[in-house]
């Protein structure tokens, strides 16, 4: 059964750091994509960033591009999203989602498998 759990997620002031991680289980890391997506209260699902397994390629929306990195521990089993200066628009609740077969990209619809997803809140 493949599990995505998050984890990392709180309050932090403007301009402060979150990392968030993805832990993985029930399939084998050898080609697949991870996306990190948030979801604001009215707003739609949006493509944060994912990363391909296949040869470690990576990508961003513009909106968090410079600010927010991800990187994957195989060995763990974990992809993680190191966010920095956090905005006061960065704030929903952000999910990681599995695509096994390893197209990714930003749109949601590729990712079969969706963890329960972390709250990030960000004070003015």
């Amino acid at each position: 059964e493949v599990q995505l759990v998050e984890s990392g997620g709180g309050l932090v002031q403007a301009g402060g750091s979150l990392r968030l991680s993805c832990a993985a289980s029930g399939f084998t890391f050898d080609d697949y994509a991870i996306g990190w997506f948030r979801q604001a209260p009215g707003k739609e699902r949006e493509g944060v960033s994912c990363i391909s397994s296949s040869d470690g390629s990576t990508y961003y929306a513009d909106s968090v591009k410079g600010r927010f990195t991800i990187s994957s521990d195989n060995a763990k089993n974990t992809v993680y999203l190191q966010m920095n200066s956090l905005k006061p628009e960065d704030p929903a609740v952000y999910y990681c989602a599995a695509d096994l077969e390893g197209l990714g990209g930003l749109g949601y619809t590729t990712y079969d498998y969706w963890g329960q997803g972390t709250q990030v809140t960000v004070s003015s």
